[in-house]
């Protein structure tokens, strides 16, 4: 008789669509989200209609690029059968519980309260917290729960950006590329490492979101492990709307390695499974911008996906955040946000209780 504990790890991602004919409706779902479009709902419908439409022959022939469809799915099951056989003590079960396409939330949910767990780890494949990401899951899958009657002892990991075992997985991927770089072309002698990050409105990182100081966490702690006096910069992609976004952009700065002669070493710094923004974003359309910039080499550093000291890293966050809870927990060396970032959910807990 297995006398172990029951462990339900629900992994939260964005989603992709896995089928050419998914892309419209998981287009939709991603902008009906008022995490997204923060407009009144009427408004935001009909604004969400408009932008698929006008974004959809694009986002078509990125994913033809890619075989037609998204490879989120395929990577993050990959993860969560790595994190299983790296929990032995307990009888682990990873649930997938996509944003914007299947499996999504509520499916999630039912195959969690079938499973009977004793815990529930809620586990975003979101190291950086964001109120457009992190927040957004955690809303839906109270929702969910709430609908189907779930109540079980649950601890919820809101983020690690900076956890060690993180950044050691992250550096280890950065370092071994930045060899291989160096290596290829022994006459380049100036680099840059551009971490990048998916951008988001400047107005919401003015309404108190964190996401930014996190990125800036995250970078910082890659590049203290990596021990060297390096060139970087932290830059943003995947603008959608017309609004102010945060800068600078990715395209900018690849474009300014051009004109100085720098090589780019890309760092996908908030991915960590491979999609559209890093097979179809960096890897070709980013990497045909630099050519035509004069860039003398590029380089995209993986992102982990299955890589063994992640999924090490989230076995030892799993085993940790379960001894501190039930309840809210972060693998944040400063424990909380700064006060300024007031949609931390430590501060909004502190406010609130």
């Amino acid at each position: 008789m297995d006398t172990r504990k029951k462990l339900a790890i629900v992994l939260f991602n964005l989603g992709g669509p896995d089928r050419p004919e998914a892309i419209k409706p998981f287009l939709l779902n991603l902008f009906r989200d008022p995490a997204i479009l923060r407009v009144s709902f009427f408004i935001r419908r009909l604004l969400a209609y408009w932008i698929t439409r006008v974004r959809l022959p694009t986002t078509i022939a990125n994913y033809a690029l890619i075989g037609g469809k998204s490879p989120l799915l395929t990577f993050t099951r990959d993860q969560a059968r790595a994190l299983e056989t790296a929990l032995p003590e307990f009888d682990t079960k990873c649930i997938i519980a996509m944003r914007y396409w299947h499996p999504m939330t509520d499916a999630a949910v039912i195959e969690v309260k079938n499973f009977q767990p004793d815990d529930i780890l809620l586990l975003p494949l979101y190291p950086q917290y964001s109120t457009t990401t992190t927040a957004s899951s955690l809303t839906a899958w109270h929702e969910g729960a709430a609908r189907a009657g779930l109540a079980i002892r649950t601890t919820t990991l809101c983020c690690y950006p900076d956890d060690p075992g993180y950044i050691a997985a992250i550096t280890a991927c950065v370092h071994q590329t930045l060899q291989d770089a160096r290596s290829s072309h022994p006459g380049q002698k100036t680099w840059k490492i551009l971490f990048s990050a998916h951008g988001l409105p400047e107005s919401i990182i003015a309404s108190g979101d964190p996401y930014q100081h996190q990125i800036t966490l995250s970078t910082q702690a890659i590049l203290a492990a990596l021990g060297e006096d390096l060139d970087w910069a932290i830059c943003y992609q995947s603008r959608v709307t017309k609004v102010k976004w945060l800068s600078p952009s990715t395209e900018d700065e690849i474009r300014h390695a051009g004109q100085t002669n720098t090589g780019v070493i890309i760092v996908p710094i908030a991915f960590v499974s491979d999609h559209s923004e890093t097979l179809v974003e960096l890897d070709i359309e980013f990497l045909h911008i630099a050519q035509k910039s004069g860039v003398p080499a590029y380089y995209r550093v993986p992102v982990p996906n299955d890589f063994p000291p992640f999924i090490t890293a989230l076995a030892n966050l799993t085993r940790d955040v379960l001894t501190r809870g039930p309840g809210l927990c972060a693998a944040i060396r400063e424990k909380s946000c700064p006060r300024n970032h007031s949609q931390c959910p430590h501060l909004l807990a502190n406010i609130t209780s």
